[in-house]
């Protein structure tokens, strides 16, 4: 499974949301990911909002396969029910 994550520097819960993946990296051979700084790499809210097809006032903004998560509360609680995080 690739994860998309999309932050900014300077962002607690954008740090927080690496950490996540960089923990189930660790822990999973099944897992991925790669973290765009929206503002390095010119990615706008509205980029944002077309591929997540809603709005998305905040960063992080996290996909899976292509499938928007949310942000990093929906993040961590989807890792934690799905994908064993802290097992």
């Amino acid at each position: 499974m690739f994860t998309v994550i999309f932050g900014r520097e300077g962002c607690p819960y954008c740090v927080r949301a690496k950490e996540v993946a960089e923990r189930l990296t660790a822990q999973r051979d099944d897992f991925n990911f790669r973290y765009v700084d929206i503002i390095k790499e010119g990615v706008s809210k509205e980029d944002l909002e077309k591929s997540a097809g809603k709005p998305c006032p905040t960063v992080p903004q996290i996909f899976i396969d292509q499938d928007h998560i949310g942000g990093f509360t929906e993040f961590e609680a989807h890792a934690k029910e799905h994908l064993d995080l802290y097992r």
